[in-house]
C-alpha cells in the first residue's frame, strides 16, 4: 500500500450556515490519478480549496503531515495548483514568473519552456499584465507555473479549459508521462478526456463521496 499523502476525517466546510461538505473521510495515495468528477455544486472545488488552505473547516486534514491551515508555506512547496478560474491577477507576466522562481528556487527558463510546449511564446507577453492575457493564455501560463516546480502533489480544476486542442493533447501528454510517485487529483466535467491518464474514480454529489472506485482503461485487442 503506497504513501497516504493527503488524509481527510470527518470534514465539513460550511458557509452561512449552509453545509457543502458532509463529514468526508477519504486518502489520496501516492501514486493516484484521480478524477473527481460530480455535477457542479457538488463539493469538488471546496475540498481541493481546504486542501490548499484557502479555507477554515471543521474535522481533520493532513496533507504531507502538515494541517493546510497552519501550514500552508510548506504544503505548498510541495503542490501544483490550476484553478478553474484565472484569477484576476494585475501583476505583469515578468512579475509573476519571477515570483514563482524565487518561491520555488526554479529557473524562469523551466516555465517559459512549458508555457511553449503548450504553444505560449512568454517572451512575446512579458511585459503584459496577467489580467489582460486571453483565457487560453492564461491557462497555459498557471498550468506551466503549476509543474514547474515538479510537486509531488498536483490539484486541477478543470486543467484543460479554455485550451485549443493541440495544447489539450500536449497537455495530457505532459500528465501522462509526469513522475510516477506524485498524487494527480483532476477535477474534470470531461472524463473522456483523462481516462487514459487515471487510475482512480471518485464522485461527488451533494458534498458527500457517492462513487470511489479503481479504475481499468478497457482497450480493444484486435
Amino acid at each position: 500500500m503506497k504513501e497516504v499523502l493527503i488524509k481527510v476525517e470527518n470534514l465539513v466546510k460550511k458557509f452561512d450556515q449552509i453545509e457543502v461538505l458532509h463529514g468526508l473521510n477519504i486518502d489520496f495515495r501516492a501514486g493516484e490519478r484521480i478524477a473527481l468528477i460530480g455535477q457542479n455544486g457538488a463539493g469538488k472545488t471546496t475540498l481541493i480549496r481546504c486542501i490548499l488552505g484557502l479555507y477554515t473547516y471543521e474535522g481533520h486534514l493532513d496533507v504531507l503531515g502538515h494541517n493546510p491551515r497552519t501550514d500552508r508555506t510548506k504544503i505548498l512547496h510541495n503542490v501544483g495548483f490550476v484553478p478553474q478560474l484565472p484569477p484576476p491577477l494585475k501583476t505583469t507576466v515578468r512579475e509573476l514568473l519571477g515570483f514563482f522562481s524565487q518561491i520555488y528556487g526554479v529557473d524562469q527558463q523551466v516555465y517559459k519552456d512549458l508555457a511553449g510546449r503548450l504553444g505560449l511564446d512568454v517572451d512575446k507577453h512579458i511585459g503584459k499584465p496577467f489580467l489582460k492575457l486571453s483565457g487560453g493564455m492564461k491557462q497555459k501560463l498557471l498550468v506551466s507555473l503549476a509543474l514547474g516546480h515538479n510537486p509531488q502533489i498536483l490539484l486541477m480544476d478543470e486543467p484543460a479549459a479554455n485550451l485549443d486542442p493541440e495544447a489539450r493533447v500536449v497537455l495530457f501528454d505532459m500528465l501522462k508521462n509526469y513522475r510516477e510517485d506524485a498524487l494527480m487529483i483532476i477535477s474534470s466535467h470531461r472524463t473522456d478526456e483523462i481516462e487514459h491518464l487515471i487510475n482512480r474514480v471518485i464522485e461527488m454529489d451533494l458534498g458527500q463521496v457517492t462513487v470511489d472506485k479503481a479504475f481499468v482503461l478497457e482497450t480493444n485487442k484486435n
